[in-house]
This record gives C-alpha cells, sequence and structure tokens, in this order.
C-alpha cells in the first residue's frame, strides 16, 4: 500500500504575477510564477512521481509572510525560510551557495562555479540554476552571464530584471 504525499499549495498576488508555492511538513519545496501546472507541476511530478496531491495551505504561512516582507524591502526575509529543493549532491550544493549571494548583487556562473571549488563548471552551474525550483527564495535571478547579460532565468528575464533592480533598490546600489 502506498502513501498519497500531500503538499500544501498557495497562491499569492505579487507585482510580477501570480506566483505558487508549495510546502511539505512547513519546508518550503517549490515556488514559481505563472500557472501551477506549468513549471512547477513538472518539477513535483518529476521529483515525486504521479502520487502528488495538493491541499490548500494557509494563507498566514510563514512563507506568505517572508514574500510580503521580501516584496517590501527586508531581503533578508527569505533566508529564514527552510527550503529541500530536491536534487543531487552537487545541484543541493550550488543552490545552497546561490543563498549566500548577498542581495542586490549579481555574480556570475563562473564566479559561483569557483565558489563551489570547480572554476570550469559554470555550464554545471547553469544547469543546476535552470533546475532550482524554488526561485526567489533560492535566488537564481542573482546569477548573470560571464559578458554581464541577463540570460536564463525560469520565471523569464523580465521578472528576472525586476528582482535585480527591486534588490539594488531596496540596498540602494545603483548596479
Amino acid at each position: 500500500m502506498t502513501t498519497e504525499l500531500v503538499l500544501h499549495h498557495v497562491e499569492t498576488a505579487t507585482p510580477l504575477d501570480p506566483l505558487h508555492f508549495v510546502t511539505r511538513d512547513e519546508i518550503l519545496i517549490a515556488l514559481d510564477f505563472g500557472a501551477v501546472d506549468g513549471r512547477l507541476s513538472r518539477l513535483l511530478t518529476k521529483r515525486f512521481g504521479g502520487e502528488v496531491a495538493f491541499t490548500a495551505a494557509k494563507t498566514d504561512h510563514p512563507v506568505s509572510a517572508a514574500l510580503k516582507a521580501y516584496l517590501s524591502g527586508d531581503l533578508s526575509a527569505p533566508d529564514h525560510i527552510a527550503v529541500d529543493g530536491g536534487g543531487t549532491a552537487f545541484q543541493k550544493k550550488a543552490w545552497a551557495a546561490l543563498r549566500t549571494i548577498p542581495p542586490g548583487e549579481t555574480w556570475t556562473y563562473g564566479q559561483l562555479a569557483a565558489k563551489l571549488g570547480s572554476p570550469n563548471a559554470a555550464r554545471a552551474v547553469g544547469l543546476a540554476n535552470a533546475l532550482n525550483p524554488i526561485n526567489l527564495f533560492v535566488p537564481c535571478h542573482r546569477l548573470i552571464g560571464s559578458n554581464g547579460a541577463l540570460t536564463g532565468y525560469g520565471g523569464g528575464i523580465e521578472r528576472k530584471r525586476w528582482l535585480i533592480a527591486h534588490e539594488r533598490e531596496a540596498v540602494g546600489s545603483p548596479e
């Protein structure tokens, strides 16, 4: 007999479109913009298989409060939320390193690879970044191309641009 996995789902409004997040036992496991049946659903199905059921989470969930605080300028609010994106050992290491990039700053994929002790792994960092199921709270928007260009972001380049500008404004950084 298999046990059905129950995940809690919340949709909340943001200046960037609706944002959906999914928790399991108070731990944030997925977060994405747009429709829940898009990228978010694919990532969860890949991770947990076909036995995933969603229930509505309480609207006063700590993730909701952290998101509201972040959007109001408290950029450290997401740091206090426990996250578990699953992933391989390398992905977990890359995602943990993303959380160390200070708000308002951007690093290149190569810089993050070097921090991980693998200076030639910029492409592997890019792939891990692309598979990050908890964007915003695991701030993959803070990675840019080696030439300074805004490259790939699951939430879309315009959202990435907005998030970087929001953080720079909040920390008082012109660039």
